[in-house]
């Protein structure tokens, strides 16, 4: 099993409930998550989007997938997973002039 230093999800939850405050602790409450960062990126009539970068020492998706999932969220995307030893961090590109 791979040990995750990081994943970015986009998570789609109702707008009323669970609160942004539920849904990261729940997040939290997983093991081996060490910080949780909630961007909300659409707002809909019943539906609000966000992006979630969660970053820990070796947690489980499929525990984090049930956090999300136990509030009432939805994945919609996984859009980035860091793992092994320590994070990778993808180079910034220059522009030309």
């Amino acid at each position: 099993m791979a040990r995750l230093r990081r994943v970015v999800v986009d998570v789609d939850k109702p707008i009323k409930e669970p609160s942004l405050f539920t849904l990261v602790d729940a997040l939290e409450s997983v093991t081996g998550v060490l910080s949780v960062n909630v961007t909300v990126n659409e707002m809909d009539v019943d539906v609000m989007g966000t992006l979630i970068t969660v970053e820990g020492d070796g947690f489980s998706f499929a525990k984090l997938e049930e956090a999300i999932n136990g509030v009432g969220a939805v994945i919609h995307s996984v859009d980035q997973i860091v793992a092994g030893e320590y994070a990778v961090e993808t180079p910034k590109m220059r522009k030309k002039l």
